[in-house]
């Protein structure tokens, strides 16, 4: 299996239709809510990548319904898209966890850009509770 990363939003995409089928505004929703808000998708954003992960075989088409007279499509993720999605969280945990041994086996001080540091590994610490998308790397509950 490629090591080639995924693009942000794609992940974030697969991971909001890994919990079941969405239509797109439930997609928009869930994405700003793994993210802690930092992505932000738009319309014409998520239905771009919608048909390009459809036409990769990332996604399918789960259902269709109509609300006030408009087509509601519904996604879902393929197994070929369950099986890219969990290789590119192991990539990203495996990725964090170096990030992670590295900063513990940091000594206290150092240089950053050619300037001394003082304190320790303080600046590293991660905060209480972390975003959705930072505990699941870490392999934590929602």
């Amino acid at each position: 299996m490629s090591e080639r990363s995924m693009q942000e939003p794609t992940f974030l995409i697969l991971t909001a239709l890994a919990a079941g089928p969405q239509h797109g505004y439930g997609v928009i929703t869930d994405v700003g809510e793994i993210s802690g808000d930092r992505v932000r998708l738009r319309a014409g954003t998520l239905y771009a990548a919608l048909d390009r992960l459809q036409s990769e075989g990332l996604i399918a088409t789960d259902r269709e319904e109509v609300v006030d007279g408009r087509v509601r499509r519904y996604y879902r993720l393929t197994d070929e898209g369950s099986t890219r999605l969990a290789a590119e969280a192991e990539r990203l945990r495996r990725h964090a966890e170096a990030a992670a041994t590295r900063l513990r086996a940091r000594p206290a001080g150092g240089t950053l850009f050619g300037r001394t540091l003082r304190g320790g590994s303080a600046p590293h610490r991660v905060l209480p509770g972390g975003s959705p998308f930072h505990r699941g790397l870490a392999g934590g509950a929602e």
